[in-house]
């Protein structure tokens, strides 16, 4: 079974807006098991999703789907209707941390926070009400986790996945989509692509996705991109050096980003000397990690991570 998702997992949506319309129907045509949505005051209705999937012509594979996905007020409702055991969130902003909560409240193992722009209270919140909980939050502010050919929550392209060797994990969403497409163009493929997010407060950290990828046999290598602003790369590479004995290569966006200018995330921002992408890259070096110069050699750097080691 692969870490975290694959074919086990049971998926409700958590708000059902244009947003979340649009990406359950792409889940589903890649084969997610969608299996509830929870829409306050519309509980009982149902919602309709029809087309070609991302399997056309894979055997074994269905050529279209047509799936009702029955709405509940709440997700416990769901839960105990649908046996749901990951959640993906699509509520707006101020009413996002509260839908988290609900979720781990229902004995969610998995929510998966795609809102962007909830406020650093609110998660810091929800830091708090997790903790001692078995739920696992992905995100907030990613694209979502991506088991090739299995199973897509979130936002990330599907066709871009093939089933392979390493371990995706960003800090970055579009970098995500560029990293997985080289290792899909290279023959190196993905066992798990996963988008922690760029907030200063989220649910998953890299130690936490590199730990689950130490321990999956099917993962042989990892591949880590982090950006400029705070301290996880460098503790991730303190983490690596201790702990990890797979070859691991990273990308640090932000090379050339001014000392104390946002860029991008919220959490993306230099301040106090320290959080730069030198410091980031050094950190890594020096714990045997190969670190991509540029986006286009993050694939690269996994074969040469990988011949190192070998």
């Amino acid at each position: 079974m692969s870490p975290l998702i694959g074919l086990h997992t049971r998926l409700l949506v958590q708000g059902l807006g244009d947003a979340g319309t649009f990406h359950t129907d792409k889940a589903i045509a890649y084969g997610t098991d969608v299996v509830a949505a929870v829409r306050p005051g519309k509980g009982g209705q149902s919602v309709r999703f029809s087309g070609q999937t991302d399997h056309s012509g894979v055997p074994g594979r269905p050529d279209t789907y047509d799936v009702e996905v029955p709405s509940f007020d709440t997700v416990a409702e769901a839960v105990a209707a649908t046996g749901a055991n990951a959640s993906v969130v699509f509520v707006p902003p101020p009413f996002a941390a509260d839908a988290i909560m609900e979720a781990a409240d229902a004995g969610i193992e998995l929510v998966v926070a795609i809102t962007e722009g909830i406020p650093i209270m609110d998660m810091v919140r929800v830091k708090r009400f997790l903790e001692g909980k078995r739920t696992r939050l992905i995100g907030p502010n990613c694209p979502g986790l991506t088991k090739p050919r299995e199973c897509k929550i979130g936002i990330m392209p599907g066709y871009i996945h093939s089933p392979g060797k390493v371990g995706v994990v960003s800090r970055s969403g579009t970098l995500t989509y560029e990293a997985v497409k080289q290792l899909t163009d290279i023959g190196l493929g993905q066992t798990l692509a996963v988008g922690i997010g760029g907030d200063p407060v989220n649910g998953t950290s890299f130690i936490d996705m590199l730990r689950v990828f130490q321990d999956d046999p099917a993962t042989e290598a990892v591949l880590m991109i982090g950006e400029i602003g705070g301290t996880a790369e460098e503790a991730a590479a303190a983490f690596i050096r201790e702990h990890v004995t797979k070859p691991v290569a990273a990308f640090i966006a932000g090379t050339t980003a001014p000392p104390g200018k946002r860029m991008g995330h919220a959490g993306a921002i230099i301040s106090g000397g320290t959080g730069t992408a030198a410091e980031k890259i050094a950190a890594l070096e020096a714990a045997g990690v190969v670190v991509a110069r540029t986006p286009s050699d993050m694939g690269s750097a996994v074969v040469e991570a990988i011949r190192r080691r070998g």
